[in-house]
């Protein structure tokens, strides 16, 4: 194939758009490889993953013709392999099952089924070895130092590191196995865990899955097998309870069907009106990446927090039992999505519609 020779360009330095690649994130006049709600993605190259949709582009060149950049204007595992996919076209298709297996891992916190065991470790040691370094060398995903505008230059460090460093890890991860383990061993752990101490009941009319597990930990074993579901209800011993959106309703996905989000706040109140505990139960807006509601003694965690693993934050017991936490929440869901079907792409105009019609019927 005759690919173009691309270069990565910092996001602020992305003037010229009509020369731009822009991975997961939305860049008007660029050529844009985004899972971003409503992103203009080229016909025939659609997937769940901005990994997804970078390599599927690849299989079409002329499509990148033109192009001399690629940018984005924030750094994780998806936005890198992507960003990287489109640098090294030839290397990446030779490796996409991995690529794309790791932009799973990254962004939605799963293991994809559909790969060889080989392939699904190899990815999740790529993936904690970027996890460790970037925490290390530079700063925690959604770090309070660090805010949505200032990000899009911050990341060009991770970036200019990653691109250098990456292919040898690929070739060569046993040469990095310190950097990796540790979080290795926990995911690894989580999953023995889970698996023979938890247990799970899938609800496919409201798409939510229940998570009993022994105790918080680290999320890639919480979702691991969450592919089908819009949201994870966690219950942990003691009457300690979360329960999140996941990032793959913030996104388009070409290959799932999900409900719209809808408001959290209500649900909420519904609980505050059972806990007679001091906490509160507060919810996030549905419009945040991963909207958690959950039991504290404030508004809402910052978002390093809540975007990082539930082992590393407070889960307070509630004094409401578990059978009826569990039915005060499917019934809020079932009431709610009783008149509505799932289906692959949501705008957030329609999703907003949705939601005024469940409030007024909930109303009645």
């Amino acid at each position: 194939m005759n690919f173009p020779s691309v270069q990565y360009q910092p996001f602020a330095q992305a003037t010229n758009r009509e020369e731009v690649i822009a991975v997961d994130c939305v860049l008007p006049r660029a050529l844009v490889l985004s899972h971003w709600r409503g992103a203009p993605v080229p016909p025939g190259c659609a997937d769940d993953t901005s990994t997804g949709i970078a390599l599927n582009a690849l299989q079409n060149p002329a499509l990148l013709q033109g192009r001399k950049y690629v940018t984005n204007n924030h750094f994780d595992v998806d936005g890198f392999c992507a960003l990287w996919s489109i640098i090294n076209p030839e290397l990446a298709l030779q490796h996409h099952l991995l690529l794309r297996t790791m932009a799973l891992w990254g962004d939605f916190r799963e293991a994809w089924q559909e790969v060889n065991e080989p392939t699904l470790q190899k990815a999740l040691q790529l993936v904690c070895w970027m996890n460790t370094v970037e925490k290390e060398q530079f700063y925690a995903p959604f770090d309070s130092m660090v805010t949505q505008e200032s990000e899009a230059a911050a990341c060009t460090n991770k970036y200019l590191y990653f691109l250098e460093h990456f292919e040898q890890v690929l070739n060569n991860p046993e040469e990095f196995k310190p950097q990796w383990q540790e979080e290795y061993n926990q995911v690894q752990q989580g999953i023995a865990q889970i698996k023979t101490q938890g247990q799970q009941h899938w609800h496919p009319e409201i798409k939510l899955l229940e998570m009993h597990v022994p105790q918080p930990g680290h999320y890639y074993p919480l979702f691991a097998q969450s592919a089908q579901a819009n949201i994870v209800l966690t219950i942990y011993p003691e009457q300690r309870y979360e329960l999140e959106y996941k990032y793959t309703t913030w996104v388009d996905t070409a290959t799932r069907q999900s409900f719209p989000r809808i408001h959290l706040e209500p649900l909420a109140q519904q609980l505050n009106q059972l806990e007679t505990n001091p906490y509160k139960w507060n919810a996030d807006a549905i419009f945040d990446s991963g909207p958690i509601l959950r039991l504290d003694n404030q508004k809402s965690l910052d978002k390093a927090t809540r975007f990082d693993h539930p082992m590393y934050r407070p889960i307070h017991p509630s004094s409401i039992g578990q059978e009826q936490f569990i039915s005060t929440v499917l019934n809020y869901f079932r009431q709610a999505y009783q008149h509505t079907q799932p289906q692959a792409l949501w705008t957030w105009d329609s999703i907003r519609a949705v939601n005024q019609r469940i409030k007024k019927a909930m109303a009645l």
